[in-house]
Order: C-alpha cells, then sequence, then structure tokens
C-alpha cells in the first residue's frame, strides 16, 4: 500500500508482514520499522504519517548509513586520503550525515509474506563517503522474533555501518516510559566518551560502574537512566517489561545502548524515556581509531550482518 508521496513526487510504500503472533509495518523511506506488534501489542515506537518522518522524527525504526553512529569532526582518512562528511551533531557527523539512508527511499527487491528485502545505490560521494555502495536489508519475522540481515559492497575502499534504528517498549507504544524495563547486556566493557560523546579509545571495564548490565538492571535504577554509550559485546542481551521478554543476539561486535533520555515531547510524539534503542554495530568514530574493529569496506568483499530480536511471554 501507499503510506505517502514526498514533495518530489516519489511515493513511499508500506509493506505489511505477518506471522504467527507477530505483524510488522516497514517502509520503504528509509527501510522503517513502522511497527512490530506482539500478540496485539506494538513494541516499537511509529509515526502516524510521512510528514512526521520527514519533519519530527528522531531515526524512528529507520536503517541508519552509510555510517551509523558518530564520526569526530566529520572526517576521516582512507588509504591517505582524507575524505569530509556533513556535520549534524555538533562538530561530528552522526548516521551519514545531513541525508542519510533514513532519508532515502529504498526499493523492494523481494518480499513474502513473512519478509521484505530492501535496496539501495548510494553513489560516490554521497555524502561525502567514497565509493558506490550498495546496501541489501532484509527483514524476516520468524520463530517468534524479527530477524535483520544487512549486506552491502562497494567499487571503491570506503567505510560502512549500517544499523535498525527502533525505539522499544515493551509495554507497548504510549504506554509510558521504559526506566523500568529491566535490561541485562552480555558486555565486561563499554567505550567511555568525551564531551562530544566520541569515544576516548579505552574499553573500560563495566565492573563496579553503573554501566554494568551482565546481571539484569532496570534501565533507570542508577545514573537517572542517561544511557548512550556502545558496549563491546561478548553475547547477547535481554530487555523485560510489560510480561514479555525481547532477547537480541548478533554478529556485530558492539552495540550502541541509547534510553531515549534526549527525545523532546515538543520536537517529537514522543518524549524523554518514551523507547530505548539497541542499536547492533561497530564501534563509533571506527575510521579514526584503527584499534576498534575496522568498518572499511573494499571493492570484491560482501559485508554481511544479522541481527534477531525474539520475544517471550
Amino acid at each position: 500500500m501507499i503510506f505517502g508521496t514526498l514533495p518530489s513526487g516519489e511515493q513511499v510504500e508500506q509493506v505489511e508482514l505477518s506471522s504467527g503472533r507477530l505483524r510488522a509495518e516497514v517502509l520503504t523511506l528509509g527501510a522503517v520499522v513502522r511497527s512490530l506488534e506482539v500478540s496485539g501489542r506494538n513494541v516499537v515506537l511509529g509515526l502516524d504519517t510521512l510528514e512526521d518522518y520527514l519533519t519530527r522524527s528522531r531515526y524512528f525504526g529507520a536503517v541508519v548509513g552509510r555510517y551509523g553512529n558518530r564520526i569526530a569532526g566529520g572526517r576521516f582518512t582512507l588509504d591517505g586520503v582524507e575524505y569530509t562528511l556533513p556535520v549534524n551533531n555538533g562538530p561530528n557527523s552522526l548516521h551519514g550525515g545531513t541525508e542519510g539512508f533514513d532519508s532515502k527511499v529504498w526499493t523492494v527487491a523481494d518480499r513474502s509474506p513473512s519478509s521484505v528485502t530492501l535496496t539501495l545505490a548510494s553513489p560516490d560521494g554521497d555524502q561525502g563517503y567514497p565509493g558506490t555502495l550498495t546496501a541489501t536489508v532484509t527483514y524476516t519475522l520468524e520463530d517468534d522474533g524479527l530477524r535483520i540481515d544487512y549486506a552491502t559492497e562497494t567499487d571503491k575502499p570506503t567505510v560502512v555501518n549500517l544499523t535498525n534504528h527502533s525505539y522499544f517498549n515493551l509495554k507497548g507504544q504510549g504506554e509510558g516510559d521504559v526506566r523500568d524495563h529491566v535490561v541485562r547486556i552480555a558486555a565486561e566493557h563499554y567505550l567511555p566518551v568525551d564531551a562530544d560523546k566520541i569515544p576516548t579509545g579505552e574499553l573500560a571495564p563495566v565492573k563496579g560502574t553503573p554501566f554494568d548490565f551482565t546481571e539484569p538492571h532496570a534501565l533507570g535504577e542508577r545514573i537517572d537512566g542517561g544511557y548512550d554509550h556502545c558496549y563491546v559485546l561478548d553475547g547477547g542481551m535481554s530487555v523485560t517489561a510489560g510480561g514479555l521478554t525481547m532477547e537480541v543476539t548478533t554478529t556485530e561486535p558492539g552495540v550502541q545502548f541509547y534510553s531515549g533520555s534526549m527525545l523532546d515531547g515538543a520536537a517529537t510524539p514522543f518524549g524523554p524515556f518514551a523507547g530505548l534503542c539497541l542499536e547492533t554495530q561497530h564501534f563509533p568514530d571506527s575510521p579514526n581509531q584503527p584499534q576498534f574493529p575496522s568498518t572499511v569496506l573494499r571493492p570484491g568483499e560482501r559485508r554481511t550482518s544479522t541481527t534477531t530480536y525474539r520475544f517471550t511471554i
């Protein structure tokens, strides 16, 4: 079905998926997961209109890229060449720049009642990044969960870090904030950040700090619930609230755990802590921090990853 029409005249489609007790709505704009229902309860934050996604979104449900998270100073050097990116988050480039993948209309390449595959071609120089990058994202409902498969290829050396930016509220959209959600993250280390939220380069132990979720803790139990940090994963994650548990597994080395504390009820339909994000990904600012796992993609390579969100009552 047609969800809306952009000012350019390009149409945005909504694809509906179902499997067992799961239902989902996916938009071709930004490859957005607009809704994810578990036994009739929508557990992600979604917006009502296309205009909302164009003017009031904070990446709700979108695939962000070409580089999810922050790149310091909006610049990096690859093979001796410096590249300059749009700065849209203080002094940094965030989530691919001012016109990232969340603002692009993806193409439906394949679909079934329970799955949809979306593709996007990002041209050489798009938002300052080198190389023509082809991105593919497949959403599949199966085994009481949502699986997301990512794949990217390029014709020139580039950097890439795709993630999905869904905000989860397991009590249901609009059913209070998430500070009572109990979180577990199998990670012995996290990445401390500076005042501009750029990693310092240290992999700091979580033990003895408010960042320790190796045992379950309520989100709002410590530091006023104000988390926006990347964790170095040793295993999976889980969130429990409202009689529902979400187990998260990924092939990525990290996860950006964001508590939604900066959501603005005036600028968006949702106020602070309306939802939390578990953005599975490589580390922020990796192109400038060679000690981190590399995000460089070269011609002839195919970068793939998988993240699964599985629900139990």
